[in-house]
């Protein structure tokens, strides 16, 4: 059966690393391999490892081909979404497919447990941007932030991580994410530097909470200290910027079905949504009023910030 319109593609949403980033959902929403502490999608409700055939190949390219014309060109084609894009089986056939449909460079956004796997290797290397995250120096940092699926492990997500370093001719930009008070010090972060060294990345981006997490209480490490921990790791580490939402005039209308689709993968906010979408800020306000009133949506206060979060389903 033919899914309907936003079931696979959502977006374009902006991204503090890639921009305009239209995305692609490759696993049914929380199945991974992990349950980070920091997620924005929420509690893993299907941990696992073994890879499958989720979501038809077709249907997901025939949205992609029908979203295309309609969105801002994106400045990448990210499979990433409300799960692990590793698990799906077929990640090798849809970068074929979006290679056919478009020039747009393909990113994977990916927490790189399943590199230990040559053919997961040999499909992640099909993409021109491979973006993995350590977010642990030692074990138990691991398991305490990654809470991975049992038989997962601090040394083979660095071997793997090493592994497509080696053998992936494209470029891989790697994602620490620091929780205040758990990964931030300084031994845990001269620890995280000796494994970075291993697995020598392009660049190392530094991220923290700024957006609702899995668990409550996931503290956001101050931009001081992100800054600190940027000159500790060395010149390729940064600190990941803002994305400057760029407003527009165009009172075009936009669908619901486009808005929910970006809400449903992960919090955003009113200028996110209107930068994805290239929309007027009075048409996000129309869309974004409709799903409230029916209650597909709900409102999150984060700081001075508010978000945009799909309802829990009852």
């Amino acid at each position: 059966m033919t899914a309907g319109k936003g079931s696979y593609i959502f977006g374009p949403v902006p991204s503090r690393r890639l921009g305009l980033s239209l995305g692609v959902d490759l696993v049914p929403r929380k199945l991974c391999t992990l349950d980070c502490v920091y997620c924005q999608v929420g509690r893993t409700t299907d941990k696992r490892t073994e890879r499958a055939d989720f979501v038809p190949v077709a249907d997901v390219l025939a949205e992609l081909a029908e979203t295309l014309p309609r969105v801002p060109r994106p400045d990448y084609i990210t499979l990433s979404g409300s799960g692990e894009p590793t698990l799906n089986a077929r990640l090798g056939e849809v970068i074929d497919g979006v290679r056919r449909l478009t020039d747009v460079p393909v990113a994977i956004l990916t927490n790189g447990t399943l590199l230990g796997d040559p053919a997961v290797r040999r499909e992640c290397a099909k993409a021109d941007l491979v973006v993995p995250s350590l977010d642990a120096g030692d074990e138990e940092t691991f398991q305490r932030v990654n809470r991975p699926a049992a038989g997962l492990t601090l040394e083979g997500l660095v071997e793997g991580l090493a592994a497509l370093r080696r053998e992936f001719a494209g470029q891989m930009w790697l994602e620490v994410f620091f929780v205040a008070g758990v990964n931030d010090g300084d031994e845990q972060v001269a620890k995280i530097a000796r494994l970075i060294d291993r697995i020598g990345p392009d660049r190392v981006q530094l991220n923290t909470a700024t957006r609702p997490t899995a668990e409550a209480g996931v503290g956001a490490v101050s931009p001081e200290r992100l800054a600190e921990i940027a000159r500790q790791l060395g010149p390729r580490a940064e600190v990941v910027a803002g994305f400057a939402a760029q407003r527009t005039t165009r009172e075009s209308e936009i669908r619901e079905d486009q808005v929910l689709a970006m809400i449903r993968r992960r919090p955003v906010t009113a200028d996110d949504i209107a930068a994805g979408l290239g929309a007027h800020p009075n048409e996000v306000a129309k869309a974004v009023g409709h799903l409230l009133e029916s209650g597909a949506v709900v409102r999150t206060e984060r700081g001075r910030q508010t978000y945009f979060e799909a309802a829990e389903k009852p």
